[in-house]
C-alpha cells in the first residue's frame, strides 16, 4: 500500500453547466443552468482522463471526496479509494476547499481535478504551495495554465509520472475573469497566483492571450472575405473579437461571448443555447463561423460548448470557416489548432489541414489535430 502513487482527486460536479445553454459560466448560476436543461459533464471529463491510466488501476491510491466529488466515478472505474471527505446534496466552492483541506493530508503525489478557472481559484486558496496540481478541464472558462489541453493529455502526465519519466515542475498562473462583466461581453481577467504543475509543453496548455487585436484593417479584411462567402445558408457565427468583426461589419449586434444565428446577412436569433441551435439549424445547410484562442489555439471546447457535438456533425466538417489574423497564427509556433469538444471521436473526425481565412482572398493552409493522438 505504502508503495502506491497516491492521487488526490476532486471534481467540481457543476463545472461548465453554464456552457452549453447559453450562461457563459457557472458561477453563482448552477441552478439557472440545470432548469434550462444542461447537462453535468465533469465527470465525463474525469473518465476520459482516468481511462488512460485504467491499466494502472493496482499502483494508485485515490484520495478523494464521497460521492459526485470524486468518489462514485473513482470506484466505478475500479481503483482502490480512501473516502476523506463527506460531501453536502448540493456541492459548492466551499465543498471543494474543504475537501482540499481534507485530501491533502494524506501525502499526496499530485492533486488532479476537474473543473474551470473557478475551481483552480478555489484550490489556489488552499492548496500547499509545495503540491503539484493538475487540472482536467472541464469548464467554460479555462485561462489558467494549470490545466491540460483535453482531458486525454491530464491523463498522459499522470501516465508518464506513473512510468517513471522525468517530469519537471513549473509555476503556473491561476486566471480567473469577472462572469458578471464576462456575460455583459466584457472580458476582464485578473491573476490570482500560480500552482505548482508538470512541465509537459506538449500536454499542459498556455495561459490565453488576452487583449483584442489591434490591426482592425486585419480584422476588416478578413470580416469583407466571410461576407463574400454568405449566400442562402444559416450561418452560425461563434465567440470571439475576430468573428465579432464580420458582425460589426455586417452592422448587426453581436454576443461578444456568445453565439448568434445569421441569414442573408441579417440577424436570426442571438446568445442561442446548444438547444436552441440544434432546433433552429435541424435539416437546414448551414455554415459554421468560428476562430481560435490565442495562445492557446482551441477552436471547439473553450467558451463555445454551445456548439455542441450534435450541432458540428449536424453542420458537418466541409461547412465550418475559420478565421484567424497571421499573428494569431504565428504565435502558436507551430503548434496545430485543437478541437476538444468533448465527443473523442467528433475530435478525431474533424482532423486535417483547414483553409484559414487570415484577410481578403488571403488564406493559409493549418492544421487542426486530433489532440488525443498529438498527446499520445
Amino acid at each position: 500500500m505504502n508503495n502506491r502513487f497516491r492521487l488526490g482527486l476532486i471534481i467540481n460536479p457543476l463545472a461548465g453547466l453554464g456552457g452549453s445553454v447559453a450562461l457563459k459560466g457557472s458561477d453563482g448560476v448552477a441552478d439557472q443552468a440545470l432548469a434550462r436543461g444542461a447537462e453535468p459533464k465533469a465527470h465525463l471529463r474525469m473518465t476520459q482522463a482516468l481511462q488512460v491510466v485504467a491499466a494502472y488501476q493496482s499502483r494508485i491510491e485515490v484520495i478523494t471526496a464521497a460521492g459526485a466529488m470524486g468518489g462514485e466515478l473513482a470506484k466505478s472505474l475500479g481503483f482502490n479509494v480512501q473516502v476523506v471527505y463527506q460531501t453536502s446534496v448540493n456541492t459548492s466552492a466551499e465543498d471543494t476547499q474543504l475537501a482540499a483541506k481534507a485530501i491533502q493530508q494524506h501525502n499526496l503525489d499530485l492533486l488532479l481535478f476537474a473543473g474551470g478557472d473557478g475551481t483552480a481559484r478555489d484550490l489556489f486558496d488552499v492548496v500547499d504551495e509545495t503540491l503539484p496540481v493538475l487540472g482536467v478541464p472541464a469548464g467554460v472558462k479555462i485561462h489558467s495554465g494549470v490545466y491540460g489541453i483535453t482531458p486525454h493529455a491530464s491523463g498522459m502526465v499522470l501516465k508518464m509520472l506513473l512510468d517513471g519519466e522525468l517530469v519537471s515542475l513549473m509555476s503556473a498562473d491561476v486566471m480567473d475573469i469577472d462572469e458578471t462583466a464576462f456575460r455583459a461581453g466584457t472580458v476582464r481577467a485578473r491573476r490570482f497566483g500560480e500552482m505548482l504543475v508538470p512541465a509537459e509543453p506538449r500536454y499542459i496548455q498556455a495561459v490565453k492571450m488576452g487583449g483584442k487585436e489591434v490591426d482592425k484593417l486585419v480584422l476588416s479584411d478578413i470580416a469583407a472575405e466571410a461576407i463574400e462567402q454568405m449566400e442562402d445558408e444559416l450561418f452560425i457565427m461563434g465567440s470571439g473579437s475576430t468573428v465579432a468583426a464580420v458582425m460589426e461589419e455586417l452592422g448587426l449586434d453581436n454576443t461578444l461571448l456568445g453565439v448568434d444565428l445569421i441569414q442573408h446577412q441579417q440577424l436570426v436569433a442571438s446568445d442561442l443555447s446548444a438547444a436552441q441551435l440544434l432546433a433552429l439549424t435541424v435539416n437546414r445547410p448551414c455554415k459554421l463561423v468560428i476562430t481560435l484562442i490565442g495562445g492557446q489555439g482551441h477552436i471547439l471546447g473553450r467558451g463555445n460548448q454551445q456548439l455542441s457535438p450534435q450541432l458540428v456533425r449536424q453542420v458537418g466538417k466541409d461547412n465550418i470557416i475559420i478565421l484567424a489574423t497571421k499573428t494569431k497564427l504565428k504565435a502558436l509556433e507551430g503548434r496545430p489548432l485543437i478541437v476538444d469538444s468533448g465527443d473523442p471521436e467528433l475530435d478525431s473526425e474533424l482532423c486535417g489541414f483547414y483553409k484559414i481565412v487570415t484577410g481578403y482572398h488571403d488564406y493559409v493552409m493549418y492544421q487542426v489535430a486530433n489532440p488525443d493522438l498529438v498527446t499520445a
